[in-house]
Protein backbone atom coordinates (compact mmCIF):
# COMPACT_ATOMS: atom_id res chain seq x y z
CA UNK A 1 0.00 0.00 0.00
CA UNK A 2 1.16 2.81 -0.80
CA UNK A 3 2.23 5.46 1.86
CA UNK A 4 -0.07 8.92 1.83
CA UNK A 5 2.61 12.00 1.76
CA UNK A 6 1.39 14.53 4.34
CA UNK A 7 2.72 17.39 2.12
CA UNK A 8 -0.72 19.13 1.18
CA UNK A 9 1.48 21.81 -1.50
CA UNK A 10 2.65 18.30 -3.48
CA UNK A 11 -0.82 17.31 -4.85
CA UNK A 12 -1.05 20.95 -6.41
CA UNK A 13 2.03 19.74 -9.01
CA UNK A 14 4.97 21.57 -6.71
CA UNK A 15 7.97 19.89 -6.44
CA UNK A 16 9.32 18.38 -3.29
CA UNK A 17 12.39 21.28 -2.68
CA UNK A 18 9.36 23.78 -2.30
CA UNK A 19 7.09 21.98 -0.26
CA UNK A 20 9.90 20.82 1.43
CA UNK A 21 10.82 24.66 1.90
CA UNK A 22 6.92 25.65 2.44
CA UNK A 23 6.70 23.38 5.22
CA UNK A 24 9.82 24.64 7.17
CA UNK A 25 8.16 28.39 6.77
CA UNK A 26 5.48 27.06 8.78
CA UNK A 27 2.73 26.68 6.22
CA UNK A 28 0.86 23.60 7.29
CA UNK A 29 -2.17 24.04 4.74
CA UNK A 30 -3.24 24.98 1.26
CA UNK A 31 -5.52 28.38 0.99
CA UNK A 32 -8.70 28.21 -1.36
CA UNK A 33 -7.04 30.41 -3.84
CA UNK A 34 -4.30 28.70 -3.80
CA UNK A 35 -5.73 25.26 -4.27
CA UNK A 36 -7.74 26.81 -7.79
CA UNK A 37 -5.28 28.89 -9.17
CA UNK A 38 -1.49 26.70 -8.65
CA UNK A 39 -2.36 23.96 -10.71
CA UNK A 40 -4.29 26.53 -13.76
CA UNK A 41 -1.04 28.63 -13.63
CA UNK A 42 1.13 25.86 -13.84
CA UNK A 43 -1.15 23.75 -16.78
CA UNK A 44 -0.57 27.39 -18.90
CA UNK A 45 -3.39 29.34 -18.70
CA UNK A 46 -3.55 32.89 -17.91
CA UNK A 47 -5.33 33.71 -14.43
CA UNK A 48 -7.57 36.03 -12.14
CA UNK A 49 -7.89 35.27 -9.05
CA UNK A 50 -9.74 37.57 -6.41
CA UNK A 51 -10.00 36.38 -2.28
CA UNK A 52 -10.02 38.24 1.02
CA UNK A 53 -7.12 39.75 2.33
CA UNK A 54 -5.58 37.57 4.40
CA UNK A 55 -6.11 34.33 2.22
CA UNK A 56 -2.47 33.69 0.85
CA UNK A 57 -2.96 35.57 -2.81
CA UNK A 58 0.72 36.01 -2.92
CA UNK A 59 1.37 32.41 -2.70
CA UNK A 60 -0.93 31.79 -5.38
CA UNK A 61 1.00 33.33 -7.91
CA UNK A 62 4.55 32.86 -6.21
CA UNK A 63 5.08 29.00 -5.73
CA UNK A 64 3.77 28.57 -9.32
CA UNK A 65 6.56 31.21 -10.95
CA UNK A 66 9.18 29.44 -8.83
CA UNK A 67 8.33 26.04 -9.69
CA UNK A 68 8.52 26.81 -13.77
CA UNK A 69 11.90 29.13 -12.96
CA UNK A 70 13.58 26.07 -11.47
CA UNK A 71 13.04 24.69 -14.58
CA UNK A 72 14.16 27.57 -16.99
CA UNK A 73 16.57 29.55 -14.58
CA UNK A 74 16.55 32.55 -16.97
CA UNK A 75 16.74 36.49 -16.36
CA UNK A 76 13.61 38.60 -15.80
CA UNK A 77 11.62 35.69 -16.01
CA UNK A 78 8.90 37.41 -14.44
CA UNK A 79 7.38 40.71 -13.46
CA UNK A 80 5.18 41.82 -10.72
CA UNK A 81 3.38 45.16 -10.37
CA UNK A 82 2.64 46.75 -7.35
CA UNK A 83 0.86 49.88 -6.31
CA UNK A 84 2.78 50.88 -3.22
CA UNK A 85 6.53 50.70 -2.13
CA UNK A 86 5.87 48.36 1.20
CA UNK A 87 3.93 46.04 -1.20
CA UNK A 88 6.55 45.57 -3.08
CA UNK A 89 9.35 45.06 -0.89
CA UNK A 90 6.80 42.67 0.62
CA UNK A 91 6.46 40.36 -2.06
CA UNK A 92 9.92 40.61 -2.74
CA UNK A 93 10.59 39.09 0.79
CA UNK A 94 8.00 36.10 -0.34
CA UNK A 95 9.73 35.40 -3.68
CA UNK A 96 13.45 35.19 -1.85
CA UNK A 97 12.08 32.95 1.53
CA UNK A 98 10.02 30.20 -0.91
CA UNK A 99 12.94 30.42 -3.67
CA UNK A 100 16.09 30.57 -1.11
CA UNK A 101 17.07 26.87 -1.46
CA UNK A 102 17.37 27.45 -5.78
CA UNK A 103 19.37 31.49 -4.91
CA UNK A 104 16.33 33.00 -6.64
CA UNK A 105 17.62 36.63 -7.26
CA UNK A 106 15.05 39.56 -7.10
CA UNK A 107 15.33 43.12 -8.07
CA UNK A 108 12.69 45.84 -6.63
CA UNK A 109 12.03 48.80 -8.80
CA UNK A 110 9.83 51.29 -6.56
CA UNK A 111 11.62 54.33 -6.87
CA UNK A 112 12.95 56.45 -3.18
CA UNK A 113 16.33 55.16 -3.93
CA UNK A 114 18.82 56.11 -6.57
CA UNK A 115 17.66 55.68 -10.34
CA UNK A 116 21.12 54.38 -11.29
CA UNK A 117 21.75 52.17 -8.64
CA UNK A 118 18.34 50.46 -9.53
CA UNK A 119 19.48 50.44 -12.85
CA UNK A 120 22.57 48.60 -12.09
CA UNK A 121 20.27 45.87 -9.95
CA UNK A 122 18.39 45.47 -13.08
CA UNK A 123 21.49 44.64 -15.52
CA UNK A 124 22.56 42.03 -12.63
CA UNK A 125 20.26 39.68 -14.68
CA UNK A 126 17.30 39.25 -11.47
CA UNK A 127 15.05 36.33 -12.05
CA UNK A 128 12.17 38.06 -10.61
CA UNK A 129 11.24 42.31 -10.92
CA UNK A 130 8.71 43.92 -8.45
CA UNK A 131 8.29 47.03 -9.41
CA UNK A 132 5.82 50.11 -9.05
CA UNK A 133 4.64 50.77 -13.01
CA UNK A 134 5.75 54.93 -13.25
CA UNK A 135 9.51 54.12 -11.90
CA UNK A 136 9.54 50.96 -13.81
CA UNK A 137 8.47 53.08 -17.19
CA UNK A 138 11.19 55.79 -16.09
CA UNK A 139 13.45 52.50 -16.82
CA UNK A 140 12.11 51.43 -20.25
CA UNK A 141 12.26 54.88 -21.84
CA UNK A 142 15.30 55.99 -20.07
CA UNK A 143 17.96 53.49 -20.95
CA UNK A 144 17.76 49.75 -23.13
CA UNK A 145 20.41 48.24 -20.59
CA UNK A 146 18.06 45.20 -19.94
CA UNK A 147 15.22 43.99 -21.51
CA UNK A 148 12.37 41.70 -20.90
CA UNK A 149 12.95 39.31 -24.09
CA UNK A 150 13.10 36.39 -21.57
CA UNK A 151 9.77 37.11 -19.98
CA UNK A 152 7.16 34.22 -18.78
CA UNK A 153 5.00 35.33 -16.36
CA UNK A 154 3.29 39.13 -15.87
CA UNK A 155 1.52 39.43 -12.50
CA UNK A 156 -0.57 42.73 -11.65
CA UNK A 157 -1.30 42.19 -7.76
CA UNK A 158 -4.06 44.09 -6.28
CA UNK A 159 -5.44 44.30 -9.93
CA UNK A 160 -8.57 46.33 -9.00
CA UNK A 161 -6.44 49.50 -8.61
CA UNK A 162 -3.75 48.98 -11.17
CA UNK A 163 -6.03 48.65 -13.99
CA UNK A 164 -8.92 51.49 -12.61
CA UNK A 165 -7.44 54.02 -14.80
CA UNK A 166 -4.80 55.96 -12.57
CA UNK A 167 -1.52 53.62 -14.11
CA UNK A 168 -2.83 53.49 -17.91
CA UNK A 169 0.08 55.65 -19.04
CA UNK A 170 2.87 54.09 -17.33
CA UNK A 171 1.22 50.59 -17.96
CA UNK A 172 1.09 51.53 -21.47
CA UNK A 173 5.10 52.08 -21.57
CA UNK A 174 5.02 48.59 -20.25
CA UNK A 175 3.41 46.93 -21.94
CA UNK A 176 5.00 48.07 -25.29
CA UNK A 177 8.54 46.39 -23.90
CA UNK A 178 7.12 43.09 -23.35
CA UNK A 179 6.87 40.00 -25.61
CA UNK A 180 3.21 39.20 -26.70
CA UNK A 181 3.64 35.50 -25.83
CA UNK A 182 3.15 35.31 -21.61
CA UNK A 183 0.87 34.46 -19.05
CA UNK A 184 -0.67 37.24 -17.46
CA UNK A 185 -2.05 36.88 -13.51
CA UNK A 186 -4.34 39.61 -12.05
CA UNK A 187 -5.03 38.98 -8.60
CA UNK A 188 -6.94 41.17 -5.87
CA UNK A 189 -9.42 41.45 -2.79
CA UNK A 190 -12.46 41.92 -4.68
CA UNK A 191 -13.36 40.48 -8.27
CA UNK A 192 -13.94 43.82 -11.29
CA UNK A 193 -15.19 43.09 -14.70
CA UNK A 194 -12.42 45.69 -16.11
CA UNK A 195 -9.74 43.09 -14.95
CA UNK A 196 -11.03 40.62 -17.83
CA UNK A 197 -11.64 43.93 -20.87
CA UNK A 198 -8.00 45.62 -19.95
CA UNK A 199 -6.95 47.47 -23.01
CA UNK A 200 -3.80 47.43 -21.77
CA UNK A 201 -3.20 43.63 -20.71
CA UNK A 202 -5.18 41.91 -23.11
CA UNK A 203 -5.81 38.17 -21.33
CA UNK A 204 -6.90 35.40 -23.25
CA UNK A 205 -10.47 34.46 -23.46
CA UNK A 206 -9.73 30.70 -22.10
CA UNK A 207 -8.72 31.96 -18.14
CA UNK A 208 -9.39 30.53 -15.70
CA UNK A 209 -11.26 32.67 -13.45
CA UNK A 210 -11.40 32.29 -9.72
CA UNK A 211 -13.21 34.09 -6.79
CA UNK A 212 -13.78 33.07 -3.44
CA UNK A 213 -17.13 33.03 -2.72
CA UNK A 214 -18.99 34.36 0.30
CA UNK A 215 -21.86 36.60 1.66
CA UNK A 216 -19.49 38.15 4.00
CA UNK A 217 -16.70 40.36 2.29
CA UNK A 218 -14.65 40.13 5.49
CA UNK A 219 -13.14 36.75 6.80
CA UNK A 220 -15.31 35.31 10.04
CA UNK A 221 -12.39 35.75 12.62
CA UNK A 222 -12.45 39.53 12.00
CA UNK A 223 -15.00 41.37 14.67
CA UNK A 224 -16.14 44.86 13.08
CA UNK A 225 -17.47 47.48 15.48
CA UNK A 226 -18.24 51.33 15.10
CA UNK A 227 -17.62 54.33 17.41
CA UNK A 228 -19.50 56.96 17.40
CA UNK A 229 -17.82 61.08 18.08
CA UNK A 230 -18.95 64.48 17.35
CA UNK A 231 -16.80 66.49 14.55
CA UNK A 232 -14.63 67.75 17.33
CA UNK A 233 -13.50 64.82 19.42
CA UNK A 234 -12.89 62.40 16.99
CA UNK A 235 -9.28 62.08 19.03
CA UNK A 236 -10.16 61.70 22.28
CA UNK A 237 -12.25 59.01 21.21
CA UNK A 238 -9.44 57.24 19.50
CA UNK A 239 -7.00 58.10 22.14
CA UNK A 240 -9.73 56.49 25.00
CA UNK A 241 -10.13 53.38 23.44
CA UNK A 242 -6.80 52.87 22.51
CA UNK A 243 -5.87 53.29 25.93
CA UNK A 244 -8.70 50.68 27.01
CA UNK A 245 -7.12 48.42 24.50
CA UNK A 246 -3.64 48.36 25.70
CA UNK A 247 -4.84 47.73 29.36
CA UNK A 248 -5.63 44.75 28.40
CA UNK A 249 -3.55 43.68 25.23
CA UNK A 250 -0.01 45.50 26.16
CA UNK A 251 2.14 43.67 23.54
CA UNK A 252 -0.45 43.77 20.91
CA UNK A 253 0.27 45.56 17.71
CA UNK A 254 -1.89 48.15 16.68
CA UNK A 255 -2.58 49.98 12.81
CA UNK A 256 -4.48 53.51 12.89
CA UNK A 257 -5.57 54.53 9.41
CA UNK A 258 -6.46 58.23 8.46
CA UNK A 259 -6.71 59.82 4.82
CA UNK A 260 -4.21 62.49 4.24
CA UNK A 261 -0.43 62.59 4.98
CA UNK A 262 -0.70 65.70 6.82
CA UNK A 263 -3.08 64.48 9.76
CA UNK A 264 -0.94 61.14 9.57
CA UNK A 265 2.29 62.79 10.33
CA UNK A 266 0.12 65.58 12.87
CA UNK A 267 -1.39 62.01 15.08
CA UNK A 268 1.43 60.53 15.38
CA UNK A 269 3.10 63.72 16.47
CA UNK A 270 -0.03 64.16 19.14
CA UNK A 271 0.27 60.47 20.14
CA UNK A 272 4.01 60.72 20.50
CA UNK A 273 3.35 63.97 22.92
CA UNK A 274 1.31 61.96 24.99
CA UNK A 275 3.92 59.31 25.32
CA UNK A 276 2.27 56.59 23.17
CA UNK A 277 5.14 55.35 20.73
CA UNK A 278 4.39 55.14 17.45
CA UNK A 279 5.65 54.80 13.77
CA UNK A 280 3.88 56.68 11.19
CA UNK A 281 3.66 55.76 7.77
CA UNK A 282 2.65 58.41 4.73
CA UNK A 283 3.79 59.41 1.39
CA UNK A 284 5.74 61.96 1.55
CA UNK A 285 8.35 60.11 3.70
CA UNK A 286 11.48 59.07 1.86
CA UNK A 287 11.81 55.41 0.85
CA UNK A 288 14.39 54.86 3.77
CA UNK A 289 12.22 56.10 6.37
CA UNK A 290 9.62 54.11 4.81
CA UNK A 291 11.23 51.21 4.85
CA UNK A 292 12.55 51.89 8.68
CA UNK A 293 9.23 52.47 10.12
CA UNK A 294 7.54 49.41 8.82
CA UNK A 295 10.51 47.53 10.07
CA UNK A 296 10.23 48.77 13.21
CA UNK A 297 6.28 48.12 13.43
CA UNK A 298 7.11 44.68 12.21
CA UNK A 299 9.73 43.66 14.62
CA UNK A 300 7.70 44.53 17.32
CA UNK A 301 9.96 47.68 18.96
CA UNK A 302 7.14 49.48 18.02
CA UNK A 303 3.24 48.18 18.49
CA UNK A 304 1.51 51.43 16.91
CA UNK A 305 1.43 52.33 13.42
CA UNK A 306 -0.36 55.37 11.92
CA UNK A 307 -0.70 54.80 8.28
CA UNK A 308 -2.34 56.49 4.94
CA UNK A 309 -3.83 54.08 2.28
CA UNK A 310 -0.43 53.55 1.33
CA UNK A 311 -0.42 50.56 4.43
CA UNK A 312 -3.99 49.42 3.33
CA UNK A 313 -3.07 46.84 0.98
CA UNK A 314 -1.85 43.40 0.87
CA UNK A 315 0.74 44.12 4.04
CA UNK A 316 1.10 40.80 5.76
CA UNK A 317 1.91 41.51 9.63
CA UNK A 318 0.83 38.47 11.05
CA UNK A 319 1.22 40.20 14.71
CA UNK A 320 -1.79 42.76 14.33
CA UNK A 321 -4.41 42.28 16.30
CA UNK A 322 -6.27 45.73 16.35
CA UNK A 323 -7.10 47.80 13.16
CA UNK A 324 -8.81 51.40 13.93
CA UNK A 325 -10.12 53.61 11.47
CA UNK A 326 -9.22 57.25 13.06
CA UNK A 327 -10.81 58.53 9.68
CA UNK A 328 -13.08 56.84 7.37
CA UNK A 329 -12.25 55.45 4.22
CA UNK A 330 -13.89 57.16 1.47
CA UNK A 331 -15.72 53.66 -0.01
CA UNK A 332 -16.36 50.34 1.07
CA UNK A 333 -14.17 49.12 -0.81
CA UNK A 334 -11.45 50.20 0.90
CA UNK A 335 -12.69 49.65 4.32
CA UNK A 336 -12.16 46.35 3.34
CA UNK A 337 -8.56 46.79 2.51
CA UNK A 338 -7.75 48.53 5.89
CA UNK A 339 -9.28 45.82 8.18
CA UNK A 340 -7.98 42.69 6.11
CA UNK A 341 -4.84 43.88 7.55
CA UNK A 342 -5.93 41.88 10.96
CA UNK A 343 -7.54 38.97 11.34
CA UNK A 344 -5.10 36.90 8.40
CA UNK A 345 -4.15 33.44 8.05
CA UNK A 346 -6.92 32.07 10.51
CA UNK A 347 -5.94 34.46 13.60
CA UNK A 348 -8.89 36.71 15.42
CA UNK A 349 -8.54 40.24 15.30
CA UNK A 350 -10.53 43.18 16.04
CA UNK A 351 -11.30 46.45 14.02
CA UNK A 352 -13.11 49.56 15.55
CA UNK A 353 -13.75 52.62 12.98
CA UNK A 354 -14.73 55.82 14.64
CA UNK A 355 -18.38 57.43 13.14
CA UNK A 356 -18.91 61.53 13.29
CA UNK A 357 -22.59 61.31 14.33
CA UNK A 358 -24.84 61.74 11.83
CA UNK A 359 -23.12 62.83 9.15
CA UNK A 360 -21.25 59.79 8.74
CA UNK A 361 -24.00 57.05 8.51
CA UNK A 362 -24.72 56.67 5.10
CA UNK A 363 -21.32 55.91 4.89
CA UNK A 364 -22.01 53.06 7.87
CA UNK A 365 -24.89 51.78 5.97
CA UNK A 366 -22.84 51.21 2.24
CA UNK A 367 -19.51 50.29 4.42
CA UNK A 368 -22.51 47.21 6.50
CA UNK A 369 -24.53 47.07 2.51
CA UNK A 370 -20.95 45.41 0.98
CA UNK A 371 -19.59 43.43 4.13
CA UNK A 372 -23.26 42.05 4.55
CA UNK A 373 -22.86 42.15 8.32
CA UNK A 374 -23.60 44.86 10.86
CA UNK A 375 -20.89 46.64 12.84
CA UNK A 376 -21.84 46.71 17.01
CA UNK A 377 -20.70 49.42 19.16
CA UNK A 378 -17.49 49.04 20.92
CA UNK A 379 -17.88 50.47 24.74
CA UNK A 380 -15.99 53.41 25.59
CA UNK A 381 -15.68 55.89 28.78
CA UNK A 382 -17.53 59.24 27.56
CA UNK A 383 -16.26 60.35 31.02
CA UNK A 384 -12.45 59.59 30.28
CA UNK A 385 -13.03 61.52 26.84
CA UNK A 386 -14.42 64.81 28.37
CA UNK A 387 -11.97 64.22 30.96
CA UNK A 388 -8.65 64.27 28.45
CA UNK A 389 -10.45 66.21 26.58
CA UNK A 390 -8.37 69.89 27.08
CA UNK A 391 -4.91 67.46 27.32
CA UNK A 392 -5.32 66.64 23.87
CA UNK A 393 -7.12 69.37 22.48
CA UNK A 394 -4.06 71.26 23.92
CA UNK A 395 -1.06 68.67 22.83
CA UNK A 396 -2.79 68.69 19.51
CA UNK A 397 -2.27 72.36 18.62
CA UNK A 398 1.26 72.22 19.89
CA UNK A 399 1.92 69.19 17.66
CA UNK A 400 -0.29 71.83 14.37
CA UNK A 401 2.49 74.19 15.59
CA UNK A 402 5.17 72.28 15.01
CA UNK A 403 4.18 70.82 12.02
CA UNK A 404 3.99 74.75 10.49
CA UNK A 405 7.67 75.17 11.77
CA UNK A 406 8.97 72.39 9.63
CA UNK A 407 7.25 73.56 6.84
CA UNK A 408 5.21 70.52 6.01
CA UNK A 409 3.08 71.77 2.81
CA UNK A 410 5.87 73.81 1.63
CA UNK A 411 7.85 70.43 1.22
CA UNK A 412 5.21 68.73 -0.35
CA UNK A 413 5.13 71.26 -2.65
CA UNK A 414 8.48 71.25 -3.41
CA UNK A 415 8.64 67.67 -4.08
CA UNK A 416 5.53 67.89 -6.69
CA UNK A 417 7.26 70.55 -8.09
CA UNK A 418 10.65 68.51 -8.56
CA UNK A 419 8.89 65.90 -9.67
CA UNK A 420 7.11 68.22 -12.55
CA UNK A 421 10.74 69.68 -13.40
CA UNK A 422 12.15 66.35 -13.47
CA UNK A 423 9.57 64.91 -16.10
CA UNK A 424 10.09 68.29 -18.34
CA UNK A 425 6.87 69.88 -17.13
CA UNK A 426 6.46 73.86 -16.26
CA UNK A 427 6.05 73.49 -12.53
CA UNK A 428 3.55 76.79 -12.30
CA UNK A 429 1.14 75.29 -14.66
CA UNK A 430 0.90 71.81 -12.86
CA UNK A 431 0.82 73.42 -9.42
CA UNK A 432 -2.30 75.21 -11.00
CA UNK A 433 -3.98 72.18 -12.51
CA UNK A 434 -3.19 70.41 -9.43
CA UNK A 435 -4.92 73.09 -7.30
CA UNK A 436 -7.95 72.63 -9.65
CA UNK A 437 -7.90 68.93 -9.38
CA UNK A 438 -8.33 69.10 -5.62
CA UNK A 439 -10.58 71.21 -5.69
CA UNK A 440 -12.57 69.82 -8.22
CA UNK A 441 -11.98 66.48 -6.40
CA UNK A 442 -13.33 67.84 -2.89
CA UNK A 443 -16.49 69.37 -4.87
CA UNK A 444 -17.17 65.78 -6.20
CA UNK A 445 -16.66 64.08 -2.89
CA UNK A 446 -19.24 66.82 -1.47
CA UNK A 447 -22.01 66.08 -4.15
CA UNK A 448 -21.35 61.92 -4.22
CA UNK A 449 -21.76 62.02 -0.09
CA UNK A 450 -24.98 64.83 -0.67
CA UNK A 451 -26.47 61.72 -3.58
CA UNK A 452 -25.82 59.16 -1.24
CA UNK A 453 -27.63 60.89 1.70
CA UNK A 454 -30.58 61.71 -0.23
CA UNK A 455 -30.08 57.83 -2.16
CA UNK A 456 -30.04 56.33 1.76
CA UNK A 457 -33.12 58.52 3.06
CA UNK A 458 -34.88 58.06 -0.02
CA UNK A 459 -34.14 53.65 0.23
CA UNK A 460 -35.56 51.04 2.59
CA UNK A 461 -32.69 50.39 3.91
CA UNK A 462 -31.70 53.97 4.63
CA UNK A 463 -34.98 54.26 6.83
CA UNK A 464 -34.29 51.05 8.38
CA UNK A 465 -30.71 52.26 9.29
CA UNK A 466 -32.15 55.72 10.53
CA UNK A 467 -34.51 54.10 12.99
CA UNK A 468 -32.19 51.69 13.86
CA UNK A 469 -32.45 50.88 17.34
CA UNK A 470 -28.52 51.52 17.63
CA UNK A 471 -29.43 55.22 16.81
CA UNK A 472 -32.58 56.16 17.48
CA UNK A 473 -32.34 56.40 21.52
CA UNK A 474 -28.98 58.16 21.01
CA UNK A 475 -28.31 61.70 22.92
CA UNK A 476 -28.42 63.97 20.24
CA UNK A 477 -26.59 66.83 22.34
CA UNK A 478 -23.78 64.80 22.96
CA UNK A 479 -22.76 65.43 19.31
CA UNK A 480 -23.31 69.13 19.12
CA UNK A 481 -21.75 70.66 21.85
CA UNK A 482 -18.64 71.08 22.98
CA UNK A 483 -17.16 69.87 26.48
CA UNK A 484 -16.59 72.72 28.88
CA UNK A 485 -13.35 72.83 30.90
CA UNK A 486 -14.31 70.92 34.30
CA UNK A 487 -13.07 71.92 37.57
CA UNK A 488 -11.28 70.04 40.19
CA UNK A 489 -12.18 68.65 43.30
CA UNK A 490 -11.10 71.93 44.90
CA UNK A 491 -12.59 74.67 42.89
CA UNK A 492 -9.56 75.74 40.73
CA UNK A 493 -9.73 75.23 36.99
CA UNK A 494 -7.35 72.74 35.48
CA UNK A 495 -4.02 73.91 33.68
CA UNK A 496 -3.53 73.19 29.72
CA UNK A 497 -1.07 70.09 30.35
CA UNK A 498 2.57 71.52 29.88
CA UNK A 499 5.13 70.83 26.23
CA UNK A 500 7.01 67.64 27.15
CA UNK A 501 10.24 68.63 27.44
CA UNK A 502 13.34 66.49 27.05
CA UNK A 503 15.02 66.35 30.46
CA UNK A 504 13.57 63.52 32.65
CA UNK A 505 12.02 65.94 35.49
CA UNK A 506 9.92 67.36 32.74
CA UNK A 507 8.75 63.46 31.57
CA UNK A 508 8.07 62.84 34.77
CA UNK A 509 6.07 65.91 35.45
CA UNK A 510 4.15 64.90 32.35
CA UNK A 511 3.35 61.40 33.34
CA UNK A 512 2.39 62.40 36.86
CA UNK A 513 -0.06 64.42 34.89
CA UNK A 514 -1.43 62.16 32.49
CA UNK A 515 -1.78 59.64 35.18
CA UNK A 516 -4.33 62.32 37.14
CA UNK A 517 -5.91 62.78 33.97
CA UNK A 518 -7.00 59.03 33.10
CA UNK A 519 -7.82 57.74 36.75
Amino acid sequence: MQRKDPNPFLKLGLRPWLAKQLTKLGLKGVTPIQENCIPAILSGKDCIGAAKTGSGKTFAFALPILEKLSEEPVSHFALVLTPTHELAYQISEQFLVAGQPMGVRVCVVSGGTDQMIESQKLMQRPHIVVAMPGRLADHLTGCDTFSFDNLKYLVVDEADRMLNGDFDESLAIIERCLPKTRQNLFFSATMKDFMKESSIFPIAKDLVEWSQESDVATVETLEQRYLLCADYDRDMVLIEALRKFREENENANVMIFTNTKKYCQLLSMTLASMEIDNVCLHGFMRQKERVAALSRFKSNHIRTLIATDVAARGLDIPSVQLVINHMLPRTPKEYIHRVGRTARAGRKGLAISIFRFPRDLELLGAIEAEINCKLTEHPVDQRMVERIFMQVNVTRRESEMQLDNNDFDERAQNYRRKTWIMEGKDPDEMEALYRKKQKDKLREIRRKRKQQQAELCASEEGKALLNDDRFNTLDSARFEKKFKKRPVKDGSEKKAPQKLSKTNASKTKTKSKLKSNTK
